[in-house]
């Protein structure tokens, strides 16, 4: 069942002790994933070649309305956590409050940490847990021209023209 794979951090930290144990490589990723699209999509795909479970921590509403601007989210936690969920590659979601998900990252120590192509290696947090504990940090090219932004940009400019009502 897709509500099955929401977790909370408590309930993640036995999974991922569950895991270790049975030699499965952990990949964790995170983000806002707000109006889920096709850059998504395959970023999680490639973020879950890269080992046997794929973790992915979500931006609770309150943290994504700091750390955003202009009115997101656009799509609540409860619907975000569900749409990912609902995706063959991802293993498990856990939302998180903070502004970043350095805590998540400290109390799971998964054994890949992913984030897209757009970040630098020294701007990944958790990377200095990650490597820690002798894993690695991975980023993944994005798709092009895919992003949430985008998509925001081009229904305000349909609502402008008044080709989309709202």
């Amino acid at each position: 069942m897709i509500r099955d794979k929401i977790k909370t951090r408590s309930e993640l930290i036995g999974i991922r002790q569950q895991l270790r144990e049975a030699g499965k490589t952990v990949v964790f990723t995170n983000g806002v994933f707000d109006i889920l699209h096709r850059g998504h999509v395959e970023y999680l795909e490639k973020a879950r070649q890269l080992g046997d479970v794929l973790i992915v921590g979500i931006n609770s509403d309150d943290s994504v309305r700091r750390i955003k601007p202009g009115g997101r989210p656009i799509v609540p936690e409860e619907d975000r956590a569900m749409v990912l969920a609902a995706l063959e590659v991802v293993s498990y979601v856990c939302l998180f409050s903070e502004d970043t998900p350095a805590e998540l990252i400290a109390a799971l120590v998964p054994d890949v940490l992913v984030k897209g192509g757009d970040y630098r290696l020294e701007d990944i947090v958790g990377r200095e847990v990650v490597w820690k504990h002798g894993g690695r940090v991975e980023t993944i090219p994005l798709t092009p021209d895919r992003s949430t932004t985008d998509i925001i940009g081009k229904i305000a400019k349909l609502v402008q023209k008044g080709l989309l009502a709202v």
